[in-house]
C-alpha cells in the first residue's frame, strides 16, 4: 500500500506542476483563461497573484517528489513525512477552495482527490 500511496501522491504532484504552469507561466493565455473562466482584463489584473499562487503549487509538488525519492532511497520515515506534509497540504488547499466557493467544487476535486487517496493509501501502508 505504501507504493500505491507514493504513486498517487506522485500523480498529485504532476497535477500541481501543471497547475503551476497554468498559473505562473500561461495565466493570460486563452487556454488558462478558459480553464479558470476569466476574460483578458481579469487575467491581466490577477497575473501577479496567480504567479505567486502557481509557485505555491510547485513547492508542494517538490516536497512530495523529494519525499518519494527519500522513501525510494530507504529513508521511509523522513520521506513519508514529506509526502504526507505535501499531499496533506494539497488536500487542505482543496478543502479551502471548496469551502470558500462551492462553485469551485470541480476544481477542488481535481486538485484534492489524488493527494487524498495518496495520503490514505500511504497511512494504511505505514500502519499495516
Amino acid at each position: 500500500m505504501v507504493v500505491v500511496g507514493l504513486v498517487l501522491a506522485g500523480l498529485a504532484a504532476l497535477v500541481h506542476v501543471y497547475i503551476f504552469w497554468l498559473e505562473s507561466v500561461a495565466w493570460t493565455t486563452p487556454r488558462a483563461r478558459r480553464i479558470f473562466g476569466m476574460g483578458p482584463q481579469e487575467a491581466e489584473a490577477t497575473r501577479a497573484l496567480a504567479y505567486n499562487q502557481g509557485f505555491y503549487n510547485l513547492f508542494l509538488a517538490v516536497v512530495v517528489v523529494v519525499g518519494i525519492v527519500l522513501v525510494a532511497a530507504g529513508h521511509l520515515a523522513v520521506g513519508s513525512a514529506l509526502v504526507l506534509a505535501g499531499a496533506g497540504s494539497m488536500v487542505a488547499a482543496a478543502l479551502v477552495l471548496l469551502l470558500s466557493d462551492r462553485s469551485k467544487a470541480s476544481a477542488a476535486r481535481s486538485q484534492g482527490l489524488l493527494p487524498l487517496l495518496g495520503v490514505v493509501a500511504l497511512v494504511v501502508g505505514l500502519v499495516a
